[in-house]
């Protein structure tokens, strides 16, 4: 079967630039068997690079049987050999496509809470131990996928790599100057339609994704100080998490804490979500999306939290790489549409309207 190069320019770009695999080292490619095309091309570069592939394969269709028929001990059972595996390898490639975006829409989310907790330590460890694995998120095109972004496949397809593969060395400069400037900055204000919210980022590390955490990369994240957010916020797009939708978001925050939650749809799933341990209802992340090919919002947060003119706030973990100071089993982004509102930093305008205001920066 012949072979979208567009796929394998992709594989290429995850091995050599996103993780820059070295001979000798040991690479996870992780995925289901909808992403097989890329997976293969993943494992082609892995071994000409003179690196060696640890394949992990998703099962179709077990995941809500799981939730169904798991007895305690099972769902209570740490994956120990996947964890060995992990730590085990230098680099790790996690390829996201589904056969069916709402496949857990049903479950428990008692349950899905539960194993989440279960299985935390891992997502941890490959998230923030940068200097023993080095981690990249990528998303292989799909008919699932695509009728989640309302597009045709060859259409969502055209989408997804125009906005992994293009230059990121040039976009990366720009949204350096982005990060600098929060680097070196204190205290975030975000005003305008539907949110008024204060926070300090007063010592906190300020990283610029260029295509390293995530391809597409585009976008600047910091994790404000846990107990400084103050004010409200409504999120214009829906959140999604075990294929269900909560839509409408509200959140009041006192002290860093959320106090008032409201939704539309999915609101008593999200109070569960807030309620799974005693850190998911502060915020870990503060992010901007910088990415100028994604224009349109697909409900894969891997896109839409790097588009242009939205921020997003991630409420439970932060990474250590930006400093830390919120650990939980959670870390769930919400994105918002900032093109009637500013940023405002130390009591400066940076961005009005979804436009930086930030010299150089023309994103």
């Amino acid at each position: 079967m012949p072979v979208d190069l567009r796929t394998r320019k992709l594989a290429q770009l995850l091995v050599r630039y996103s993780v820059f695999v070295k001979p000798g080292e040991k690479v996870i490619i992780s995925g289901g068997v909808e992403a097989m095309p890329l997976l293969v091309e993943l494992y082609k570069e892995i071994i000409l690079q003179k690196a060696h592939p640890i394949v992990k394969f998703a099962l179709p269709d077990v995941a809500d049987f799981f939730y169904k028929y798991a007895t305690k001990e099972q769902l209570e059972l740490f994956p120990k050999y996947t964890m060995d595996t992990i730590k085990q390898a230098d680099k790790y490639i996690g390829v996201n496509t589904t056969m069916n975006t709402k496949e857990l829409t049903n479950s428990d989310p008692k349950k899905i809470t539960q194993r989440g907790k279960v299985t935390h330590p891992i997502g941890t460890y490959i998230c923030n131990e940068k200097d023993k694995i080095r981690r990249c998120s990528t998303t292989y095109p799909v008919h699932a996928l695509a009728q989640e972004a309302e597009m045709s496949l060859t259409e969502y397809e055209d989408f997804v790599y125009k906005a992994a593969l293009q230059d990121w060395k040039t976009l990366g400069k720009q949204m350096d100057k982005i990060s600098n400037t929060f680097e070196k900055g204190k205290f975030v204000h975000l005003i305008g339609k539907n949110i008024d919210l204060k926070f300090s980022i007063k010592g906190k590390n300020c990283v610029s994704d260029k295509g390293h955490e995530n391809l597409p990369g585009g976008e600047v994240f910091m994790a404000p100080i846990r107990e400084s957010l103050n004010g409200y916020i409504q999120f214009d797009y829906p959140a999604i998490k075990a294929g269900k939708e909560v839509t409408d978001i509200s959140l009041k925050f006192k002290d860093g804490k959320v106090i008032e939650v409201k939704a539309s749809k999915n609101e008593d799933f999200l109070k569960q979500m807030l309620a799974t341990d005693k850190n998911s209802s502060y915020v870990g992340e503060f992010g901007i999306g910088c990415n100028p090919k994604i224009k349109k919002f697909t409900k894969d947060l891997l896109f839409d939290e790097k588009m242009g003119g939205t921020i997003h706030l991630a409420l439970g973990m932060a990474y250590k790489e930006n400093g830390g100071g919120n650990d939980s089993a959670i870390h769930w982004d919400i994105v918002k549409d900032m093109k009637n509102a500013k940023i405002i930093l130390d009591g400066k305008t940076v961005q009005e309207n979804g436009k930086f205001k930030i010299k150089g920066v023309k994103i």
